[in-house]
């Protein structure tokens, strides 16, 4: 059970959970295993996996105000995540108040610097679900300001490049057509004014051009983060040991096909010659594109007693192992 979260509905520890629940209840043995992409849920999934502890900290949110937020240290004790949607996400905001121009990401630089603070070698940033497009100027402030010096590995959950974040995620984040204009001559000067240019390297782009500024500034790691969770947990080797993989998501649609985590497993199992099966929330692909991903069925289910159902289905459609 592979599982990405259910976004705004059900995390990937209790989809994983649900879906499990029903395949023993079918009589099958279920393997738990959420995942992420560098979203949303990847603080929780490489908690699931890898184990650690969560911390709470003050910081500020994308228009400035003060916001309660959640980061992690792995079992390690030097390794930290960070989900810059715990303080600069789109869900800290309302859909009024929405101001592409203003957001910033100074809350995130905060929440990294106290990971710091608290014994941290090696921040994991988590940078899906941003509500900002500062380039990511207030959480290297931030950063400066409190003099962090350490490794940081960016997540990236697309392969944007810098000078196109405002074109291609603006408008989600309620920017009309001149402020997306304006938002990219910000991003340009911004990368003109950096140790290192980040325009036209891919992922740099994410998060509204945090992960390049984190590049340039701070030298950081920018890494695909679908492939970098399912390496982290072990998902081959566990992948080895079972006769089929679920994964799923909210919403199977075009985006899943650009590198999300479902695309991934999808990929790793038709390496491995184990068939997928795909739970979600809803579906808009094509019967091709579902083909085309390698997926060997689709069921959609929005509550846990459905996630538990399709799980108990496919545990009875299982072959008997001779």
């Amino acid at each position: 059970m592979a599982p990405d979260d259910f976004k705004g509905t059900f995390s990937a520890p209790h989809v994983a959970a649900a879906i499990a629940a029903g395949v023993r209840r079918g009589g099958a043995e279920a393997d738990e295993l959420p995942i992420a992409d560098g979203g949303d849920g990847t603080m929780d999934a490489l908690l699931a996996s890898l184990g650690g502890s969560l911390h709470a900290a003050q910081v500020a949110d994308p228009l400035g105000r003060p916001v309660g937020a959640s980061w992690a240290m792995l079992e390690d004790g030097q390794t930290a995540v960070v989900e810059m949607a715990q303080a600069s996400g789109l869900r800290r905001v309302a859909a009024h108040e929405r101001d592409a121009w203003a957001a910033t990401t100074r809350g995130t630089g905060e929440l990294i610097a106290t990971a710091v603070a608290a014994g941290a070698r090696k921040v994991l940033v988590a940078v899906g679900g941003s509500a900002t497009t500062d380039g990511g100027a207030g959480a290297v402030e931030a950063l400066r300001e409190a003099g962090v010096q350490a490794q940081i590995v960016v997540l990236c959950d697309v392969r944007v490049a810098f000078e196109d974040a405002a074109r291609v995620f603006g408008p989600q984040k309620g920017a009309d057509s001149d402020t997306v204009v304006r938002l990219s001559e910000r991003l340009h000067a911004l990368a003109q004014a950096a140790p290192r240019d980040p325009r036209r390297r891919p992922m740099t782009g994410a998060a509204g051009g945090l992960s390049g500024a984190l590049w340039a500034h701070c030298g950081a790691e920018l890494v695909d983060g679908a492939r970098f969770v399912l390496d982290a947990v072990a998902f081959d080797a566990r992948l080895r040991e079972a006769d089929i993989a679920v994964s799923g998501e909210g919403r199977l649609d075009e985006q899943t096909l650009t590198g999300k985590a479902v695309a991934e497993v999808a990929r790793r199992c038709a390496a491995a010659s184990r068939p997928l099966h795909v739970v979600v929330g809803s579906s808009a692909l094509e019967a091709a594109e579902v083909a085309a991903l390698g997926v060997a069925s689709v069921r959609e289910a929005s509550t846990l007693e459905e996630l538990a159902r399709a799980g108990q289905e496919l545990a009875l459609t299982m072959p008997v192992r001779r």
